[in-house]
């Protein structure tokens, strides 16, 4: 935010709306004076315009900055979620649903639309009210209104967090229904199957009607937090000062300052509650992406070097290496050590679940591992960088990890290369292909590289994206190349095509097999 100039713009902000509310007191006070004294003075008239007019051009100064700020905080929330969702770790995000993915992408959405604005407005509403104190000790009766005005908070402050408790919980069974809904779209056939039509609703309409009774009760406590807290206040406050006016002790500026304090304190408590809904949403919504924020601080900024060479014949070396999911205790992976040199062409078997997708992952770079020694041409991954140690080591993942995203069939190829492409890197995708066997695919779709393909585009068999994938870890031009079970829905006379083209292309290569 600091290097954005959102910091400095706060600041100027703040200062803005401080310098309104000085002349907003300054035209109270010339008025009010005015009006209480029982006399019509020119001059006050003519201050208190002055005052009035100046803060025009301030509060539409207050309105841009305002603007300003959100926009700049939503543009750079948006790009910290994007780069803690593609660091989080994969072991977590596997083990997440569809439907709490996307409750998560939702959430982010209102902390970005709710959270900037209404965040201001929150700050610059409590702004006023730790600024209130200070003038109503210039009025009649300050104690008991610095008394009343405390109490008053209190009370707001407990209202508040009960509110927000409800709306917690209010919004766990929305994120809850959100979830439980994709996950029934994605699993219809197999509903289909096992549950009769009729018991269909039964789940839904019981869920329904609980979140029903939480929206009702969250309503009622939201609408008299914002309705009976301020005007409340109002009625209270003058209670107290009213028998310093009716006796006459207090001067005729104390009574003009406390009348004005008092309608300023109101308006501050109904902008703070006004603003109740957005800004708990907000924060309850900032409290279930944090992790995806927080993954974010480990991410790797520095420049890609133009040359990963080490120069040493060791491309990857393994000590003891284990690993263990989060929140297990027996490791899946352990004192597993290796050495590949440059050149080497190695395959790995092992059973299912003996770790060889696991060790791959780690290679790769895709998983920490819990312990043991990792090097690359004799450098750990925090000194290289988790950036430069993925530009080394191309990973072709197991079909169901990996993904053709909806775009054009070149930009599924050359993920791995500087975006826009060149002609030289489309070419050379291009004659890849075709060493691959996918020169007939090519030839079938009209617009050939430029084909939209993916899941509302042209539809890949099953080889197609296991050779598509091959393609994009070959272009990348990686130093070792491996691929897990890449293979293994290929037809004889394509998999030997492929194979050669493989250890023609790949410098260093660790392919993953079923023995």
């Amino acid at each position: 935010m600091k290097a954005a100039g959102l910091v400095s713009r706060v600041g100027v902000l703040l200062g803005t709306h401080g310098l309104e509310i000085a002349l907003l007191f300054a035209s109270w006070a010339f008025l009010g004076s005015g009006a209480l004294s029982g006399r019509l003075d020119y001059a006050w008239l003519t201050a208190w315009t002055l005052c009035l007019a100046s803060t025009v051009p301030l509060r539409a100064a207050s309105r841009w900055l305002e603007g300003v700020v959100a926009v700049g905080f939503g543009g750079l929330l948006k790009q910290r979620l994007m780069v803690g969702a593609m660091t989080m770790d994969a072991d977590l995000m596997r083990r997440k649903g569809a439907g709490e993915l996307l409750s998560e992408v939702l959430e982010s959405e209102a902390i970005e639309q709710l959270g900037a604005s209404g965040g201001l407005q929150i700050a610059l509403a409590a702004l006023e009210l730790l600024l209130a104190p200070f003038v109503i000790a210039f009025g009649a009766a300050a104690g008991a209104e610095i008394t009343l005005l405390i109490l008053w908070i209190v009370l707001g402050t407990l209202l508040i967090s009960q509110n927000m408790r409800r709306r917690s919980s209010w919004t766990t069974t929305r994120l809850e229904l959100t979830h439980q809904l994709v996950e029934k779209m994605s699993a219809h056939r197999t509903r289909l199957a096992q549950q009769a039509p009729s018991e269909w609703h039964c789940d839904e309409d019981r869920d329904n009607e609980q979140y029903a009774g939480m929206s009702e009760t969250l309503d009622q406590s939201s609408a008299w937090i914002e309705t009976a807290l301020p005007r409340s206040y109002v009625i209270a406050a003058f209670a107290v000062l009213a028998p310093s006016f009716l006796s006459g002790k207090a001067s005729l500026a104390q009574l003009a300052i406390s009348f004005g304090a008092i309608l300023f304190t109101s308006a501050a408590i109904e902008r703070l509650t006004a603003w109740l809904t957005p800004g708990t949403a907000a924060w309850i919504a900032w409290r279930n992406v944090k992790m995806m924020f927080d993954a974010a601080a480990g991410a790797d900024r520095t420049e890609l070097p133009t040359e990963t060479s080490s120069g040493s014949d060791t491309i990857l070396q393994a000590h003891n290496v284990m690993f263990t999911h989060q929140g297990r205790y027996e490791p899946i992976l352990k004192g597993c050590s290796l050495s590949i040199e440059r050149g080497d062409f190695v395959l790995l078997q092992g059973d299912s679940g003996s770790g060889k997708s696991t060790l791959v992952s780690l290679l790769g770079g895709l998983r920490r591992p819990s312990g043991g020694l990792l090097l690359a041409g004799g450098l750990d991954r925090h000194t290289l960088g988790e950036a430069t140690w993925r530009h080394r080591i191309a990973v072709a993942p197991q079909y169901h990890e990996n993904h053709v995203f909806t775009a054009p069939l070149s930009f599924n190829l050359l993920l791995g290369r500087p975006y826009p492409h060149s002609a030289r890197d489309l070419e050379e995708a291009k004659e890849l292909c075709h060493e691959l066997g996918l020169g007939p695919l090519l030839e079938r779709m009209p617009a050939g590289l430029d084909q939209i393909v993916g899941e509302t585009g042209w539809q890949l068999s099953q080889g197609e994206r296991g050779r598509v994938f091959l393609a994009r870890a070959l272009l990348q031009n990686a130093e070792v190349v491996m691929l897990d079970e890449s293979l293994g829905a290929l037809d004889p006379q394509n998999l030997r095509q492929c194979l050669d083209c493989v250890t023609r292309r790949a410098k260093t290569l660790l392919v993953v097999a079923h023995p």
